[in-house]
């Protein structure tokens, strides 16, 4: 019997079909071709494709890309859903990675990007997450990858940052007298 987590479509599923097939020898890193693709969308693929390969070498075993998790509903009804990039494991924490892709630094870091708005909008979609697939007393931290690519076919700087940020900041404080 095949089960549906996520409702009507659940691309969970086509993502962890898409990684296993990877690891058997196929290969998920060429998108579907569009007939044109915003060049802010092609910048964001070339640093994800650019962040997973860095992350494999760096050891981490891949579970999904790009998850759609529902967390809640708007005042009208609407599903509201949080995307996360990557998530995979590093020994045995899992690990919920965001990927910050930039053709410069001049202005920002890619990281800073990484707001506490959407900070807190990942934390839900991994709590979710987590809670879907029964696996909430595992460890698991929040990692950020900042990928420069200033040039599409040039070498990126990539930097990992682990435990980016904690749950911790989103809890509410209890007063006491």
């Amino acid at each position: 019997m095949r089960m549906n987590i996520f409702g009507k479509t659940s691309r969970l599923r086509a993502h962890v079909v898409r990684v296993w097939s990877r690891v058997r020898g196929g290969n998920i890193k060429e998108k579907p071709t569009q007939a044109i693709e915003a060049a802010h969308l092609q910048l964001g693929h070339a640093g994800e494709v650019r962040a997973l390969d860095f992350l494999e070498r760096e050891g981490y075993r891949l579970v999904a890309t790009n998850v759609e998790v529902p967390v809640g509903r708007t005042r009208r009804g609407a599903e509201v859903k949080a995307e996360i990039d990557i998530i995979a494991y590093d020994g045995t924490t899992l690990c919920f990675v965001e990927v910050k892709t930039r053709r410069s630094d001049d202005f920002a870091r890619p990281e800073a990007n990484v707001d506490l708005r959407k900070q807190r909008q990942i934390s839900r979609a991994a709590r979710r997450y987590r809670r879907l697939l029964n696996i909430t007393a595992d460890a698991f931290r929040y990692d950020v990858v900042s990928v420069l690519l200033p040039d599409p076919q040039a070498a990126a700087r990539i930097e990992l940052l682990r435990s980016f940020w904690t749950d911790e900041k989103f809890r509410k404080r209890r007063w006491e007298n």
